[in-house]
């Protein structure tokens, strides 16, 4: 498919989505929301992780796009929140890491974009908000679960009520953030971890991923439970074996994700 708002790249085996709209700081619009959800759909199984940035040097997401935003219906709205938490959604349903490489600014959809990943490196300059109560909106594409769950309810609260917009640094400190590296340096950054998981067995990572999503969502004992069927899952798997033997073998695995 060829893309308007976004630009892919392949990187070793990792895919890099850039969302390419510089000149609205990378707004979320309809289009390039419907192109997101076609790019999370078309990673492929040679795939071994995903990361998401913006195009320039200011911006991951500013936000969605006011412009298109002004003059929806309430149901038309309630359609565009509905398109937002899709994209969300699919992030966390692909089988391999999606990691938010946030070179700018991220507020309202940027970070909840970002909140959907599996986790968030950030360049220094970075800021992040749910600024929507400054235009007498609420986040729309999850953020508001999501930031909660990130950071804990009484900052999420903080944040939300007030629209506050953090730095890199408070970002780090409340366990918003993973890393902070110097300007210029956050996609470099993301793919070299990127490509430490593509050395890892990809049928557990993707197990774990799945296992870190549902858990979210029921009680420790149930979550252990899902733990113990998926360890059995993992010892049917080839890359088991392979892992097992290479491990023996005193030799890099050759995992094939399956």
């Amino acid at each position: 498919m060829a893309y308007e708002n976004l630009i892919m790249t392949e990187k070793g085996s990792t895919r890099v989505i850039t969302i390419n709209r510089p000149t609205v700081m990378n707004a979320l619009n309809k289009k390039t929301l419907t192109e997101l959800e076609q790019a999370l759909t078309e990673v492929s199984e040679e795939t071994r992780a995903v990361v998401i940035t913006g195009a320039g040097e200011k911006s991951f997401v500013a936000g969605a796009d006011i412009g298109e935003m002004k003059n929806l219906t309430s149901i038309e709205a309630e359609h565009f929140s509905r398109m937002g938490h899709l994209v969300c959604d699919l992030i966390g349903q692909v089988g391999v890491p999606v990691i938010a490489a946030v070179n700018g600014y991220a507020f309202g959809g940027g970070l909840e974009l970002a909140l959907a990943c599996d986790f968030i490196y950030s360049s220094e300059h970075a800021s992040f908000g749910l600024v929507e109560t400054k235009l007498g909106l609420i986040p729309g594409f999850g953020g508001v679960a999501r930031l909660a769950r990130r950071v804990g309810d009484a900052v999420a609260r903080e944040m939300i009520y007030s629209a506050a917009q953090i730095n890199a640094d408070e970002a780090l400190r409340i366990g918003l953030v993973n890393r902070v590296v110097g300007d210029g340096e956050v996609v470099a950054c993301a793919l070299s971890v990127a490509e430490t998981i593509a050395k890892r067995g990809p049928y557990a990572v993707s197990l774990a991923k799945q296992l870190l999503k549902d858990g979210q969502n029921t009680g420790l004992q149930v979550a252990n439970s899902m733990e113990q069927r998926a360890f059995g899952l993992v010892f049917a798997s080839r890359d088991h074996n392979e892992g097992i033997r290479a491990f023996l073998d005193k030799r890099a695995p050759n995992f094939e994700g399956q």
